[in-house]
């Protein structure tokens, strides 16, 4: 059975990433990654991101390219930056090895999409993190985000769900 302090310091740390992620916080997002960072959106929940076309399958040079550009400024899908709201359910440790961790959330994300007719969408479904511990810091080492509606066509993610 996992620590309260283990538990309490994970559940930190993916509510940090969560408010990073809302706030636009692009460069601070990106400074949670492992050098090996894998950021993936598969299409469903029993996809393989070797096999199956995904909404985003991003290793850590993609991720910082994909930083990078969310900094410019210059997305025109998001300008003006749409506000945006997630709710994270309470975390569940799926497996501990080491200084690893697999932590499963479920997530409601509401956007609100300013930029073309003003609709708000909702964004819902699981993430799976593997957190690593690096000089005494968890970082991520992967993050996988199945929406609910995955399988179907979605409005462009040109954020970070």
């Amino acid at each position: 059975m996992a620590s309260f302090e283990l538990i309490n310091e994970l559940t930190q740390f993916i509510l940090k990433e969560s408010r990073y992620c809302d706030e636009s916080r692009y460069s601070d997002w990106e400074s949670l990654w492992t050098d090996d960072g894998h950021y993936w959106v598969p299409r469903g929940p029993n996809m393989d991101p070797e096999k199956h076309v995904s909404h985003l399958n991003d290793n850590r040079a993609r991720i910082h390219t994909r930083v990078k550009a969310l900094n410019t400024g210059t997305r025109h899908s998001q300008l003006p930056v749409s506000p945006m709201s997630r709710v994270i359910s309470p975390i569940e440790l799926e497996a501990e090895e080491g200084d690893e961790y697999q932590v499963g959330v479920n997530f409601n994300l509401t956007e609100m999409a300013i930029q073309s007719t003003h609709d708000m969408h909702i964004w819902a479904g699981r993430i799976t993190y593997q957190l690593r511990r690096e000089g005494g810091e968890l970082k991520m080492a992967r993050k996988k985000v199945v929406l609910v509606n995955g399988n179907e066509p979605v409005p462009n993610i040109s954020f970070l769900i």
